[in-house]
């Protein structure tokens, strides 16, 4: 069972293991659990290009660069000098996987589209409100937003020739924005630091770095008739800002049936996520965690007793009806319930179709 959770490199690495050395199936693990993460990656894919002056500035920092084998040198250097050089701005989280020709061998979406992946059955989800965590602020004019989109700084970036039939994909529709009008009301401009337009950049940003890839990855799969099963988590912990939402990561203390809050402390500036919150939290928690028990244990998350009574089915999905189990406490007697996986159908599919223009 490959397993990663909530933050996206960790998630995406199911996804290159589900299509390492273009989809070889060496029988290494017999189903894959991603949250928050895709066989497409989050951001678009660089080259040596990019990163070989930032190796070579570490070397430098370290005092390998004149070393025949540099990598050796980097290997042996104290791990309080090089964790130094690591933990500036300047590397934050700035390596990522590159196409080798070996372990990743060609653009993931071309692998997808050709079928070429490990074909095991998936658990596959996001979050409602993911544009809140990677979607940059400041976005006070569409402009600005533009220049975001179009910035090689961004993530996932597309070329500026392309923002014309972007921008008509995320129109600035009340229904569209994030967070969406069932948690903020639509005429909530958000103020400084976020901007005028931050609402309608969430979207996108939700999309293109999660939300699109999520749907991409689903669809594939019950399109080469692979049990995919997916969801979207909508419900708000303790501790989280209104203008946060349902934001990456905020899953995480539910599937683990983390009532008790354990890791969440004034020390790592987090609040117990069950803190003051009615008994529903606690129901969701265990009927998430069991659900993800259940697929690990026989590749159904349906399959453990004592299920919420109220709790829908989580269906396969599937091309023809394509759903979702959405985990809500605020829906009233379920806790879980299905809806149409069609939501931003334009500019979802709008990015899934241009994902060789963000190079990945």
């Amino acid at each position: 069972m490959l397993y990663s959770w909530g933050e996206s490199a960790g998630a995406g690495s199911v996804g290159w293991h589900l299509t390492a050395y273009n989809g070889r199936d060496d029988h290494l693990f017999r189903a894959g659990i991603m949250e928050s993460g895709n066989p497409v990656p989050y951001q678009s894919y660089r080259d040596d290009r990019t990163y070989q002056p930032l190796y070579d500035n570490i070397t430098a920092l370290t005092n390998c660069s004149s070393a025949i084998d540099t990598l050796d040198c980097l290997r042996h250097v104290p791990f309080a000098t090089i964790n130094a050089v690591l933990n500036t701005t300047a590397y934050e989280t700035v390596f990522q996987p590159i196409v080798d020709g070996d372990f990743i061998q060609k653009f993931n979406s071309i692998q997808l589209a050709q079928g070429d992946f490990v074909k095991v059955p998936i658990l596959d989800g996001a979050n409602t409100d993911e544009g809140t965590a990677f979607g940059p602020r400041g976005v006070n004019t569409t402009q600005d937003w533009i220049n975001d989109i179009t910035s090689n700084a961004t993530g996932a970036f597309i070329a500026e020739q392309y923002v014309p039939s972007l921008l008509e994909a995320y129109p600035d529709t009340c229904s569209d924005l994030i967070p969406p009008p069932t948690e903020v009301p639509c005429n909530v401009t958000y103020p400084a630091p976020y901007g005028d337009v931050y609402r309608r950049s969430a979207a996108y940003f939700g999309d293109v770095v999660m939300i699109a890839n999520r749907r991409g990855a689903c669809e594939t799969w019950a399109a080469n008739g692979v049990p995919a099963y997916c969801y979207r988590f909508n419900t708000i912990p303790a501790g989280i800002p209104w203008e946060v939402g349902v934001t990456h990561f905020q899953e995480v203390a539910f599937v683990f049936d983390n009532v008790n809050g354990l890791g969440y402390n004034a020390a790592h500036s987090s609040v117990d996520p069950f803190l003051n919150k009615p008994q529903t939290y606690t129901e969701l928690a265990k009927l998430m965690s069991s659900s993800w028990a259940s697929f690990i244990y026989d590749q159904n998350p349906n399959n453990f007793t004592g299920r919420y009574a109220g709790a829908q089915q989580w269906p396969v999905y599937s091309t023809g009806n394509p759903q979702n189990i959405v985990w809500d406490v605020n829906a009233t007697n379920t806790l879980a319930y299905t809806e149409p996986d069609t939501f931003r159908q334009a500019g979802i599919q709008w990015i899934l179709d241009h994902a060789l223009d963000y190079h990945r």
